[in-house]
């Protein structure tokens, strides 16, 4: 008898083990990228809005390369996919047929699209530039933080004036460039505070034969020294012989004798550390904005490569100086996103 109610005990307990346990499992959240290790290559797709010649998506396309370079990813990407709707129809049939581990693109003009589809999707890592936050479970952000090297850039340019006029071709004014236009004007009136300073929009991301025509205006209005933020600026300096400043990357192979420097942006810190948390299996939706900084290597002024011995040294020597304070923290540049207006 004894022996009855022992066994019919643990029947009872028995059943009830398993009840909780199927309770946890239907209570348990969906697969998501953070589920386990990686112990193979991640497969990696890139979205690119623009083409990979325009600077912006240039950037993330060169670290995706030198990641697949160095073998640690498999990578195929597209380019030009435009802001017509076409983004959302290519993000799921990447999704849904190739079934990559990581999906980098830039969305902005796509930021609906591209977050209807992650939400979709929650087993593959979203990882987009966007001026918006992170959304749970799987998409991350990431931005062009490189408005410090583009103030030491304006520090060149108002050093390096003959009229006191220099200019800035811009695509949108939108936060994303509004801060690298104003970072770069306070550059110069650091070094010059009477510099004049023309701003230009031309409203596209991508548009080197407009970009150009507005340079060349404003040189026609005095302007002899450029920061090219968008693509087709250094055409037009070439064409007049003028100094002239790249953006996003190292630009001086574009006019080696004009392009002093650039304002680069290094994706390869943000890269890495997303490639890491995948592989580890803990990747989670964040803002990976600390990785496009100065103090994570994430930005950097370029080499003046063989113009630099066309710089007044004391310039030269100044902008070191204040380069090195915001490497060691002793200077902020301070984030102005307000729509920049011609300096007088």
């Amino acid at each position: 008898m004894e022996e009855n109610m022992k066994f019919n005990r643990f029947v009872s307990l028995l059943v009830l083990v398993l009840f909780v346990a199927s309770l946890l499992a239907a209570c348990a959240p969906a697969a998501t990228p953070t589920a386990a290790p990686k112990s193979e290559k991640l497969k990696v797709f890139g979205a690119f809005a623009t083409p990979i010649e325009e600077p912006w998506d240039g950037v993330i396309h060169a670290a995706l390369i030198k990641a697949r370079e160095e073998g640690k990813i498999d990578y195929e990407y597209t380019e030009n996919i435009g802001y017509s709707g076409d983004m959302e129809r290519i993000l799921r049939e990447v999704a849904e047929q190739k079934k990559p581990d990581i999906i980098f693109g830039d969305a902005f003009g796509n930021e609906e699209a591209v977050r209807r589809v992650a939400k979709d999707f929650p087993q593959i890592a979203f990882v987009f530039g966007s001026g918006l936050g992170p959304s749970d479970p799987n998409l991350s952000v990431f931005d062009n933080w490189i408005h410090e090297p583009a103030y030491l850039c304006g520090m060149l340019a108002g050093g390096l004036t003959k009229t006191g006029t220099i200019g800035v071709v811009g695509g949108y004014p939108v936060p994303e460039v509004n801060r690298l236009v104003n970072a770069f004007i306070r550059g110069a009136k650091e070094v010059n505070p009477n510099v004049k300073v023309l701003v230009t929009f031309i409203n596209s991301w991508f548009d080197p034969a407009a970009a150009k025509e507005a340079a060349l205006a404003q040189i026609d209005a005095g302007a002899d020294v450029l920061y090219a933020e968008r693509f087709g600026v250094i055409e037009a300096a070439k064409e007049k012989g003028l100094w002239v400043f790249g953006n996003m990357s190292d630009q001086n192979e574009l006019a080696p004798d004009l392009v002093v420097s650039s304002p680069v942006w290094n994706m390869t810190p943000t890269v890495e550390y997303v490639l890491s948390q995948v592989k580890a299996g803990v990747y989670t939706a964040q803002d990976l904005k600390d990785f496009s900084m100065v103090a994570k290597g994430g930005a950097s002024l370029a080499p003046f490569h063989n113009t630099e011995s066309k710089l007044p040294p004391d310039l030269v020597a100044k902008v070191r100086e204040r380069e090195q304070q915001i490497k060691e923290g002793l200077f902020r540049v301070d984030i102005d996103e307000n729509q920049p207006q011609a300096v007088n």
